[in-house]
């Protein structure tokens, strides 16, 4: 499965070939530094449907947060070339027309440039694993390689960090109501991304308070959420 991927990349335009190279030699992360000192990418995507493994990734949209803050100065938004528009009902969720669809960026070149907004930085999401599932499905399919940024999921963390809300608050509008987080343009990729960093703002001072201070702490206490919930759904 190796060859093909590598093949891939070999076949790439310099510049994009460029992209995935300086990938490569990005530092991971430090898990043990405080979150308040690290860049975060919050990320956010439209689809063409909800089957990770079927359907093609059409947007994406991202925002950084560094020190506590959402970076309106540091954002990444993208659309995707289609050889042909998605179906109406998809159009009307996320309002990405026809024509906008088939006349995107290619995929090899607006990944390329994804690559360099988010470099080696832990990225976040709301059910960040569908997310995940499709910016690598198509970054291994155009680019020939699989992401390995840490990935943080609000959906688990939230209702780590606020118990007293996990039973009423399910969805990603759930919480942004909660907070009174107004977001206008929902189901736009990047208006998604910044109505979920200020999300991750809350939770992250919510962290400090209990003293849940770095990257480490947060995916544990994300992890452990999960887990309960499983256990939970078994019962």
């Amino acid at each position: 499965m190796w060859l093909p991927r590598v093949l891939r990349r070999a076949r790439l335009p310099s510049e994009q070939a460029a992209a995935v190279a300086a990938y490569g030699r990005e530092p991971r992360p430090d898990f043990r530094r405080p979150a308040r000192d690290l860049r975060f990418v919050i990320v956010d995507v439209e689809t063409t449907g909800l089957r990770p493994y079927r359907d093609r990734l059409l947007a994406i949209g991202a925002v950084a947060m560094t020190g506590m803050l959402v970076r309106l100065d540091d954002v990444f938004e993208t659309t995707l070339r289609q050889a042909a528009p998605s179906a109406a009902e998809n159009i009307l969720v996320h309002g990405i027309d026809g024509t906008t669809q088939t006349s995107g960026v290619d995929a090899p070149e607006a990944l390329a440039r994804f690559l360099r907004f988010v470099r080696g930085d832990p990225l976040v999401g709301f059910h960040a694993e569908f997310d995940r599932t499709f910016v690598s499905r198509a970054m291994r399919a155009t680019l020939g390689i699989t992401p390995w940024n840490a990935w943080l999921d609000l959906a688990d963390l939230a209702p780590a960090l606020f118990p007293e809300h996990a039973e009423r608050a399910q969805t990603l509008d759930d919480w942004t109501t909660l907070f009174g987080i107004e977001n206008p343009a929902r189901h736009e990729a990047l208006a998604d991304a910044v109505a979920t960093a200020q999300l991750l703002q809350v939770v992250l001072a919510r962290a400090e308070q209990r003293s849940v201070s770095n990257l480490a702490e947060l995916v544990k206490s994300a992890k452990e959420q999960r887990w309960l919930v499983h256990s939970l759904d078994l019962r």
